[in-house]
């Protein structure tokens, strides 16, 4: 898995590709994405921002802006398209609850979240239909009146409900995400 550390994932490699002065398709850029976000108080939770866009359709010639983003929710009328690193959660539920606060109170102030008691503290809602895709290990989705569990190649549609996330597998899992502007 990782280059040194058995507990984490390779990071995410982007490919961008864009036409050419000539107007030929080309590579332009092959690597690490340029906005990778962590959580100091949550080890081995790792967020790579891949790509936005700011409205659809889509401009296909429009500047990277990924490494200006900021949050959960994509530009208003876009998309963003983000890989998310998950570690296995501890058990002891107040460390959980610490590394929860911190992700939401750092990286993702724009979600709604507000967990009731007996909850599960990442409980949070966002004005997103969002496609969630399995690449690696197993989470578990969290609704509020049930939870499923997610294996690679699976596919969650999450529309604006309230929801979680939970990798209770003992091992790093990755998903992709792709979060789409809605209305209700």
């Amino acid at each position: 898995m990782g280059s040194n550390n058995h507990d984490s994932l390779p990071p995410v490699r982007r490919v961008l590709t864009g036409d050419d002065a000539a107007g030929h398709s080309a590579i332009i850029a092959d690597g690490p994405s340029p906005a990778v976000r962590l959580v100091p108080e949550r080890p081995g939770y790792r967020v790579t921002n891949i790509w936005r866009t700011g409205a659809a359709p889509a401009d296909v010639n429009a500047p990277d802006s990924i490494a200006e983003h900021q949050g959960v929710s994509p530009p208003a009328g876009g998309t963003v398209l983000r890989i998310i690193d998950f570690p296995p959660e501890p058990k002891d539920p107040d460390e959980l609850a610490r590394m929860m606060e911190a992700t939401f109170g750092s990286m993702y102030r724009d979600a709604q979240h507000a967990p009731k008691p007996g909850e599960h503290p990442g409980m949070h809602r966002t004005g997103t239909v969002d496609y969630a895709l399995m690449l690696e290990g197993e989470m578990v989705a969290i609704m509020d009146k049930q939870e499923t569990v997610l294996r690679v190649g699976d596919v969650l549609i999450q529309r604006g409900t309230n929801h979680a996330w939970a990798n209770r597998s003992g091992k790093p899992a990755r998903m992709a995400f792709v979060l789409i502007t809605a209305a209700r």
